[in-house]
């Protein structure tokens, strides 16, 4: 009897031990909740917020082709007047390829938004000659791969690489491919920047800058540059004024924008600038007076002929009787995906043409251009 009822216990003890290594055995660990890409719409649309953070982030850019014809201007925005100075060098046909690929954050802070923004520039394009001197001809133009823009932001206050304060914050010359024609300024820098909003309209900038190029700073004094702008539903009136630390030269820019209707906006730029210490070559531009002699003006607009087409147009003219007018028709086929086809006119005087001591008794020559623009925006 007690070894029958010993093998019984010991039977139930088995069962009872099996059973609970077979629930153990079916035991599945909880799943870790999935973490969804959220939608931040705090800073505009296209932003959404890093997993994990608190920080929205933007991706976006655009690829865009050129094709141009002719011998006035240049592909990218580039000192057309310098382009046309230096010999015609694009007096047939040309193109470029361009890919940009641009980002931005936002996140907000006890100290304000803390915003960035970067934007790398991919190319593949051609000159019309074989300017290269290595012998390789027209495919060898304009490949490269720049880093145009890297700054952070901290409320009012910028720091890194950034177009100068003297550009951006005016405005550009009008919405023709090359709004360049009578150069009105510089483009990148190194920077120290603060904007700030005054209320009623009224916002404006401070900025401590390096310089591009040959116009780089050769000291520690920066070049500082300055601008007010007021806005209201017509339009806007600003202006902005630089001090050129290498030549000890003032110069500055008037705009009026006005919205004359939905459809019809115009503008009109002036700029002024003292060249009294300029030793450049004799060219008589600095840094913030690109353009010849002392003075310089703007002038176009934009008509809207429905949602998808518009008309743009400017004028400019300067000191030294260089004229320069574009005008294009922009066509968006899809949204993002706009074809835009440009005429361009430029009179100006030939650099190997030049009196250094009068630039306006230079020859003369007027040249016509045209560029096509396929542009997918993303």
């Amino acid at each position: 009897m007690n070894i029958k009822s010993l093998l019984l216990g010991s039977a139930a003890a088995l069962i009872a031990v099996s059973g609970a290594r077979a629930a153990d055995a079916v035991v599945v660990a909880e799943p870790e909740p999935a973490e969804y890409v959220k939608i931040c719409d705090v800073y505009g649309a296209g932003y959404f917020y890093i997993p994990g953070t608190e920080t929205c982030l933007r991706i976006g850019g655009y690829l865009r082709y050129d094709m141009g014809v002719g011998d006035s201007g240049s592909l990218d925005g580039a000192n057309n007047v310098a382009d046309h100075m230096d010999g015609d060098r694009h007096d047939t046909y040309y193109k470029n390829m361009r890919f940009t690929l641009r980002t931005y954050t936002g996140q907000e802070t006890e100290l304000g938004t803390l915003k960035t923004f970067t934007e790398t520039r991919f190319q593949f394009g051609n000159s019309s000659g074989d300017y290269s001197g290595d012998g390789t001809g027209w495919q060898a133009g304009n490949k490269a791969t720049t880093l145009n823009f890297a700054w952070i932001q901290l409320g009012g206050l910028r720091v890194g690489k950034d177009e100068t304060v003297y550009d951006q914050f005016i405005g550009y010359a009008g919405n023709v491919i090359q709004d360049t024609l009578i150069p009105y300024g510089v483009k990148d820098t190194n920077l120290i920047s603060y904007y700030f909003d005054a209320g009623s309209g009224f916002t404006g900038v401070v900025s401590l800058e390096e310089g591009t190029g040959v116009n780089t700073i050769d000291s520690y004094v920066p070049h500082v540059v300055g601008g007010l702008k007021y806005k209201a539903d017509w339009g806007a009136i600003t202006g902005v004024v630089a001090y050129d630390s290498n030549y000890e030269e003032v110069s500055g820019k008037v705009r009026l924008d006005v919205t004359v209707t939905k459809e019809l906006s115009l503008f009109v730029m002036g700029g002024y600038g003292t060249n009294d210490n300029i030793n450049d070559f004799g060219t008589g531009r600095t840094q913030y007076k690109p353009w010849g002699g002392n003075w310089a003006i703007w002038g176009g607009g934009t008509y809207k002929f429905n949602d998808k087409t518009s008309f743009n147009a400017q004028v400019s003219y300067d000191d030294w009787k260089n004229l320069g007018v574009a005008a294009n028709v922009a066509y968006t086929i899809v949204p993002g995906y706009t074809i835009t086809a440009e005429v361009d006119y430029l009179n100006a005087g030939k650099f190997d043409d030049v009196d250094f001591n009068n630039w306006t008794k230079a020859d003369k020559k007027s040249s016509v251009g045209g560029i096509v623009r396929f542009q997918r925006n993303f």
